[in-house]
Order: C-alpha cells, then structure tokens, then sequence
C-alpha cells in the first residue's frame, strides 16, 4: 500500500500563512502526481494543486497567486506553501498521489491513494 502523512495544518488569521507537508511511503513506490485537496463542511471534495513527477503544476483559480505547490522526488514529499489566506480557505486538506507500489510480487498502480488530511482554519 501506499500511505501519505500529511503535517503543518493549524489555525492563522486571515493575511497569515501555512506551509502543509506530506511524505509518501510504500515498498519499491513509484509517485507520477502529487496533489493537495480540500474539503469544506458542506462541500464537496475540490484540487487545490497539482504537480507531475517533472514539476509541471496546476493551480485551482482560487489559489493562484497565493498558493505554491512543490515537490521532492528524493523524498516522496510534496508541499503546500499557503499565503494571505483567507477565511474561504477553512478546510480539511488531504494529500493525494498517483503512485505505484510493490507487493505479494505484484505491482499494484492508482491514483486514489490519499492521507488522513490536516485541517486549515483561517479566522476572520
């Protein structure tokens, strides 16, 4: 399997910044894309940004700007760099990947492996 930890979430007041960390964990794992996801109350699941194993990112229209998404392919991370954020950005955010790993003598390959998620909290 594939397990993702996600770290850095907390509560800031709007103009603030947070920098969300995830490392990536499997046997013989091979990571293609890597992505932050939020989750509102009452909402549904939306990309915050992606970014391909060649660094190639992609930004939802409400983050560019202000959100820097990055990567280490050494260390299986990916990162979240969030400045003057705003209360709209209160949520649990989830690290995604588009990976593949070894097991049982098998290579297994998705990309709906996520972690448990932080939770961002921005005050008015």
């Amino acid at each position: 399997q594939v397990q993702l930890v996600e770290s850095g979430g907390g509560l800031v007041q709007a103009g603030g910044s947070l920098r969300l960390s995830c490392a990536a964990s499997g046997s013989r794992l091979s990571i293609r894309g890597m992505g932050w996801y939020r989750q509102a109350p009452g909402k549904q699941r939306e990309l915050v940004a992606a970014i391909t194993s060649g660094g190639s990112t992609n930004y939802a229209d409400a983050v560019k700007g202000r959100f820097t998404i990055s990567r280490d392919n050494a260390k299986n991370g990916v990162y979240l760099q969030m400045n003057s954020l705003k209360p709209e950005d209160t949520a649990v955010y989830y690290c995604n990947a588009d990976a593949t790993y070894y097991s049982g003598g098998y290579y297994y390959t998705g990309s709906d492996f996520w972690g448990q998620g932080t939770q961002v909290t921005v005050s008015s």
